[in-house]
């Protein structure tokens, strides 16, 4: 990374923040952030609806399936670098240089490990399956390209969030146009997972083109030893935490293909697609606001706490006001969305939604658990989380199938996102606030 960087970065806050009341401007880069969800909630729906009735609920359970076990290895890729990365470019900007070149290496080293294993990993569970073979091997590809976010720490640690969106956003809308056409021309199963990777490779290019505009030249060069040390001292619990929330998050689906079958994925991921759709919302506010917290706790505790405390209130009502239509009306929607085939997803969806309410507050946790070094807490809180959903799948999915499975990730996520903070002292006053926003108070 060129080493002027750590001289013209003042200068770029200055010019970006300075003579702008600072709600106003993380109130646009929110509203940008939004903008980005709310084009793939609705082309997302639309196009992912189209490919589901295309492919079939068996079809779409293979290709889910395949998305499922990639993210299980997702965790190595990223190696929980994400919130740390944006905090240290916050707090110490004449280090950018050393920082997003080490983060770049480490998450590129990173991702051709996830690649090597989850492909060595697939071939020995289903050795006579090519398909899905194929499909895991591409899609883990993918992955590669991720390493190119860390421009988009970048450019979240100034606020510069809309040229992140506009590089997403052309590279989604793309990808959705060349879905339709691979439905159009009755492709095989395997090139939608081509385009999957192609979208992320896309994105990736969109982000360089981005920090060209924003900051002029940019180069990506390998990182300083010293610095992807502290990095990773730092990270690892939360690398281990993301391979447990992606434990209780997709190893349902994985599950249910060994004890059901690929139907049932098939109908059980209609489900989550509806679902999880919702959950942008908080990743979007809280990466908006978590470098103004950090911010703001280096002059004010109290401060920082009353305004935590309002972004729980804030998020827990949107929760609710997602999950209560959803589930009451979770039937008609998924027939409007992915067809009569799919009916039998509405069920779970009716269950699984209610799992925002504690994804929500879980996500505005993240900030407070970064900038009080308590990466280790997170880790075994969410291993607790993933062993619950476990145990659960183990024995509601034999019975009840896709509703035991939504069933099993609605406990695991309140036991891991809200209720595993009232175990400990140092985390009991997070888990009264999450409380007192689930009361619709504050």
């Amino acid at each position: 990374m060129d080493a002027g960087w750590t001289k013209w970065l003042p200068g770029v806050l200055h010019k970006h923040v300075a003579g702008r009341h600072r709600l106003q401007v993380l109130l646009s880069n929110s509203g940008w952030l939004l903008f980005d969800k709310a084009v793939r909630m609705v082309f997302g729906l639309t196009v992912g609806g189209l490919v589901a009735r295309y492919l079939g609920p068996r079809g779409f359970g293979e290709l889910n399936y395949a998305i499922a076990f990639v993210a299980l290895f997702g965790a190595i890729a990223t190696l929980g670098l994400d919130n740390i990365v944006v905090r240290d470019l916050v707090r110490k900007p004449k280090d950018t240089s050393k920082l997003l070149g080490s983060a770049f290496s480490l998450k590129l080293g990173g991702a051709v490990v996830a690649l090597i294993i989850a492909e060595s990993a697939i071939m020995f569970l289903r050795p006579t399956e090519p398909t899905i073979q194929w499909l895991v091997g591409i899609l883990a590809a993918g992955s590669i390209f991720q390493a190119f976010d860390v421009i988009d720490f970048l450019l979240q640690s100034t606020i510069q969030s809309k040229f992140t969106v506009w590089a997403r956003v052309c590279a989604f809308l793309t990808f959705a146009s060349i879905r339709l056409l691979l439905i159009y021309v009755h492709a095989g199963l395997v090139a939608f997972a081509w385009a999957a990777s192609g979208e992320v490779a896309l994105a990736a290019a969109g982000l360089i083109v981005a920090a060209k505009r924003v900051y002029g030249r940019i180069a990506l060069e390998f990182g300083d030893l010293t610095h992807m040390r502290d990095l990773l001292t730092e990270s690892w619990p939360f690398m281990l935490s993301t391979i447990a929330i992606m434990l209780y998050m997709r190893i349902d689906q994985i599950m249910l293909a060994s004890m059901v079958g690929e139907v049932e994925v098939g109908l059980y991921s209609a489900a989550l697609r509806l679902s999880e759709i919702w959950y942008v919302i908080p990743m979007a506010i809280v990466s908006s606001v978590a470098p103004s917290l950090t911010e703001t706790r280096s002059h004010s505790t109290s401060e920082y706490y009353l305004r935590i405390q309002k972004l729980f209130t804030m998020l827990a009502r949107i929760a609710f006001l997602v999950a209560l239509p959803m589930s009451v009306l979770s039937t008609p929607l998924v027939i409007i969305v992915f067809g009569r085939h799919y009916a039998g997803a509405g069920p779970m969806l009716a269950v699984h939604i209610w799992s925002a309410v504690f994804v929500f507050l879980g996500v505005a946790a993240g900030p407070w658990i970064i900038n009080e070094g308590l990466g280790k807490l997170q880790f075994y809180r969410t291993i607790l989380g993933a062993i619950t959903n476990i145990l659960l799948n183990l024995w509601l999915i034999p019975k009840y199938g896709g509703i035991g499975a939504a069933a099993a990730t609605l406990v695991s996520q309140a036991l891991a996102s809200y209720v595993s903070f009232a175990f400990l002292r140092p985390t009991r006053n997070i888990f009264f606030m999450m409380t007192k926003a689930i009361c619709l108070r504050g």
